[in-house]
């Protein structure tokens, strides 16, 4: 019997390894794995390299990553904004290495990697130093620029229901990285805030297949409260 539900986020990334690339989905606060980055941080591993949108923020979740002094390297596409100081402080000092990927190219990079792409030419970055020491290439008269797939050892990922067999559904704009990563990673483990029975879940509605995912962890919904009302945190 097929059942990829872990007991608990621990257990669900024990034995990821020192060096290892690991995928992180979100796009600014929406769809971030906050319970999976810190299972990853009470899990151990170091020397990792992180793919991510961007290169965290305030304190909490990638930060805290960031400032153990776990993160040897920082694939994103929008590495500064205005609480990104601990990723700021890294850089300044060089201890984080930084590939800074435009974000389409980053998007089309992970889900290369999940289609079996060997690569792809795109304008995109062309003339800039982004495309420094890159094969470049003319095509229908405009000039375009190879980019290789970004392949990962772990993807960490937020969605909103799931099922035994890994399938998942995602809430609106929550859904943003999850689904390419999911695709491009070896190992997958998706945290969701409801387990449903097999057949509850839509076929047309499910977006991750369970082929793609190793592992799924139910977490408690929370809720937080701004400006007098109570936002629910996803």
């Amino acid at each position: 019997m097929i059942d990829k539900i872990a007991p608990s986020i621990g257990q669900a990334l024990a034995g990821t390894r020192d060096g290892a690339t690991v995928m992180i989905g979100g796009f600014g606060t929406a769809g971030i794995p906050g319970e999976l980055i810190d299972g990853l941080l009470a899990q151990g591993a170091r020397d990792l390299t992180v793919v991510n949108n961007n290169a965290g923020n305030g304190d909490t979740g990638l930060a805290a990553l960031l400032k153990a002094g776990r993160v040897r390297k920082i694939i994103c596409s929008f590495p500064r904004q205005a609480d990104s100081h601990v990723f700021d402080a890294l850089y300044r000092d060089g201890r984080i290495e930084l590939e800074l990927v435009p974000q389409g190219n980053l998007a089309e990079r992970i889900r290369a990697a999940g289609a079996g792409i060997g690569g792809f030419f795109t304008p995109t970055g062309y003339g800039t130093p982004l495309a420094q020491g890159k094969e470049v290439r003319e095509i229908d008269g405009r000039m375009h620029v190879l980019e290789y797939p970004i392949h990962a050892d772990l993807a960490l990922i937020k969605a909103e229901r799931g099922d035994r067999w890994g399938n998942l559904t995602y809430r609106k704009a929550a859904r943003n990285f999850g689904p390419v990563m999911a695709m491009a990673a070896r190992r997958t483990v998706a945290t969701v805030h409801e387990i449903v029975e097999l057949g509850a879940l839509d076929p047309e509605a499910v977006v991750t297949p369970g082929i793609f995912v190793s592992q799924v962890v139910r977490i408690p919904r929370t809720r937080t409260q701004a400006g007098g009302f109570i936002k629910r945190a996803d």
